[in-house]
């Protein structure tokens, strides 16, 4: 189709002269073609030559030495120094009205977001709430800096603010998305995380990705804590998703067919805090009056839990 057609063909080549281990010379050309008003490669066209020159070098060092002691290895992304200074609610706030006045397209607007990020962090769950009753305005276009910001936070602290948020029913579903999106990525998950979402998967309606979003932070916890299955939050949240299966997982209409698959599905997302419902998959997987679904949904589930619970003793053979 029309739309699918490539608009633009560019070209860029470059020739780069090498003396001593020093770039010398380098002369570049770039053509751009609108194909769309091309005939034959004739059309609306640019066509832009650069020459670079190297001069001279200077002999004296232009670098100060550094103690290697003071050099380490890290991952560039989203580093950077930690504040000594106690972050306030009020700063955090102007941060946001300053957001709402900036372009929306400037370097200016990105630096202050991810300034915004890094400063929620250092705030407590009160003045995080103080914030957001003070930042409930909306800028150009709907936007809501905080909104967007609080999945990067990735505290404590954010992670309760946006589930009494969702809770609210104070920001549109799209951002509610977001949020359950978001929890996957959080490195570093804490029980009370848990314990604070838990809760919406007890509340009527709740989204799939709700479910799958809790579910991949239960996962993401269990793989960096010991025994987490002992955890009372763990505990609280598969004892929830066992009881939307009832014993056996059997249905009595289509609703609840997806709403059973649904869960299988969080089940096999929540890994090594799953072993407690191994008892139960099976008889969902085994029982013969269960549609197909749910019972290759039910197999499915076994797929984080641990080899040391013995899938070949709870599946029996031949079924």
């Amino acid at each position: 189709s029309q739309s699918e057609q490539q608009i633009l063909s560019s070209k860029l080549e470059c020739v780069q002269s090498v003396k001593d281990g020093v770039l010398a010379e380098a002369k570049c050309t770039e053509s751009n073609l609108v194909t769309l008003f091309s005939q034959n490669g004739s059309g609306a066209k640019t066509q832009t030559q650069s020459s670079l020159e190297l001069f001279q070098v200077e002999t004296e060092t232009l670098y100060k030495q550094v103690d290697s002691e003071d050099l380490y290895v890290t991952s560039m992304l989203y580093e950077r120094e930690e504040t000594e200074r106690e972050v306030t609610g009020g700063e955090v706030t102007e941060l946001v009205w300053k957001l709402c006045l900036a372009h929306s397209a400037s370097f200016e607007t990105a630096d202050l977001f991810t300034t915004l990020v890094f400063e929620l962090r250092h705030l407590s769950l009160e003045a995080l709430k103080a914030v957001w009753q003070r930042s409930l305005f909306k800028c150009r276009g709907n936007w809501q800096p905080l909104i967007d910001a609080l999945p990067s936070c990735a505290t404590e602290a954010c992670v309760v603010l946006m589930k009494e948020i969702i809770a609210s029913g104070e920001v549109e579903e799209d951002k509610v998305e977001y949020f359950f999106w978001s929890l996957s990525f959080i490195p570093k998950p804490t029980s009370g995380m848990i314990e604070s979402l838990a809760t919406l998967l007890k509340s009527p309606g709740a989204s799939q990705s709700c479910f799958l979003g809790v579910t991949a932070l239960l996962h993401r916890f269990c793989s960096t804590y010991n025994s987490c299955d002992g955890v009372p939050a763990v505990q609280s949240v598969m004892r929830t998703l066992g009881k939307f299966l009832g014993g056996n997982c059997a249905v009595q209409d289509s609703e609840q067919l997806s709403e059973i698959q649904l869960v299988l599905k969080a089940i096999g997302n929540a890994g090594l805090a799953a072993a407690s419902l191994a008892p139960v998959l099976s008889l969902c997987a085994s029982l013969k009056s269960n549609p197909i679904e749910i019972r290759l949904a039910a197999i499915q589930a076994f797929r984080r839990i641990p080899c040391s619970v013995r899938v070949s003793d709870l599946l029996p053979a031949g079924d």
